[in-house]
């Protein structure tokens, strides 16, 4: 499991015209699934992302993480993260998780969606779990 999080002042996830994902203050985490990723995984990731110091405290040191900040969060699949670029000139997907089940709470698995953003300074980081 791999995520990708960026410092974003606003973000937002748009499919067929219809905004199905929003943040104001926070991170967007571009979230990539292995098949053999579990709760257990996802937990931990989760953890780290929520923990993760990004923000600045009051004398501008990077030292605050998402929860000390009540900042948002938006998650946005991106199996691309977990592509195989190693070969040839196509990246490989095969080790990417399929859909698990039809009942997502949040926008579409595999629509293709637009993604708008406003990075709040340029910091983006990968965690892996």
């Amino acid at each position: 499991m791999r995520g990708m999080i960026q410092r974003v002042q606003h973000a937002k996830v748009k499919v067929n015209d219809d905004i199905v994902g929003k943040v104001n203050s926070g991170l967007l985490l571009l979230l990539g699934i292995e098949k053999d990723n579990d709760h257990a995984k996802a937990d931990k990731l989760l953890n780290k992302v929520i923990s993760y110091r990004v923000f600045n405290d009051g004398i501008g040191k990077i030292n605050l993480g998402l929860t000390d900040i009540s900042g948002e969060l938006l998650i946005v699949s991106q199996f691309t993260l977990i592509a195989d670029t190693r070969k040839w000139l196509r990246p490989s997907v095969s080790s990417c998780a399929r859909k698990l089940h039809n009942k997502v709470v949040t926008g579409h698995f595999g629509a293709n969606m637009e993604a708008t953003l406003l990075n709040n300074w340029p910091l983006t980081f990968m965690l892996k779990s």
